[in-house]
């Protein structure tokens, strides 16, 4: 399946962004389809950190397990996940500074289903630019929770 990638300036600086970002705690805040989180490792911006969040697309809930497989506080973050029927996705947060102060946020999405290409196909068939659209409503939430503050 083709990467979602979308971005979002955010009036904040990226040390205030991270914060927001790696707490898994906030994922309800800003994370439209987030449900759902059971944390595996005492600090969650670590590398090699865990969770397990279920998530909900067009009414089906699913659970993926992530791993932090990198981390460059407070500029880059790349989730590792693997979901069901051998799933697997890949979750980047890369935060720039400003001119003015505030943080250029890009996330981008990787998100690669069971059975090859037939079952890339058929993803596209059945959820469409449902991912693409949830991550920029994602990301407006992400600015406006962290604007509000």
């Amino acid at each position: 399946m083709n990467p979602v990638h979308v971005e979002i300036e955010i009036a904040a600086p990226p040390e205030r962004v991270w914060r927001t970002v790696m707490d898994p705690n906030r994922l309800a805040d800003w994370v439209t389809i987030h449900r759902s989180v059971k944390l595996r490792s005492e600090d969650p911006a670590k590398r090699g950190a865990q969770m397990d969040q279920v998530l909900q697309i067009l009414g089906v809930p699913f659970k993926v397990h992530w791993t932090l497989e990198a981390v460059e506080p407070p500029r880059h973050a790349e989730w590792h996940g693997r979901g069901p029927a051998l799933s697997r996705a890949l979750i980047s947060y890369a935060l720039t500074p400003t001119t003015d102060g505030g943080t250029r946020f890009e996330y981008i999405n990787e998100f690669h289903p069971p059975g090859g290409p037939l079952g890339g196909v058929a993803s596209r068939v059945l959820i469409g630019q449902v991912p693409e659209r949830e991550a920029y409503e994602s990301l407006l939430r992400l600015k406006g929770v962290i604007e509000a503050s």
